[in-house]
């Protein structure tokens, strides 16, 4: 499994929305931030905003913002939005033909137990953890 540009840039996204809530927070204004092509997030940001992970308003004083709270979304729940299967292999994935093989195969168990460690990982991560680990003032070095 890699992530993509697209999957990490999305996090950046949700990131940068909870940090400037209050409002609906243009494009140019995210896209200057996170130095990420205006281009390139509106595709991203138009599969969140099919998914209802963000609303957007056109016009004057129009953009976009979380439709819950920072908390309330995950790593994992973005991540599959944006890259699609987390599985760590093809016959886990949903969207993938079942392998004629899996009843036999001596690694299932291993890409299964990965599979899971994976989706605890990601789901146990919120927007709100990742804006908690960066607070201005807690990077200092002793």
């Amino acid at each position: 499994m890699m992530i993509s540009t697209k999957g990490r840039y999305a996090l950046r996204v949700m990131i940068d929305l909870a940090e400037h809530a209050g409002g609906y927070v243009p494009l140019k204004e995210i896209a200057e931030r996170q130095d990420i092509s205006e281009k390139y997030l509106e595709i991203i940001i138009k599969s969140l905003v099919k998914e209802k992970i963000l609303m957007g308003q056109r016009g004057k004083g129009g953009g976009y913002r979380l439709n819950k709270a920072p908390d309330a979304y995950t790593i994992g729940g973005i991540l599959r939005i944006t890259e699609g299967s987390l599985a760590p292999v093809a016959c886990l994935d949903e969207k993938s033909e079942q392998c004629h093989r899996m009843h036999d195969c001596r690694t299932i168990k291993i890409w299964q137990g990965l599979d899971a460690l994976i989706a605890e990982y990601l789901d146990g991560i919120t927007i709100a953890d990742l804006m908690e680990s960066h607070k201005p003032g807690d990077n200092y070095v002793i």
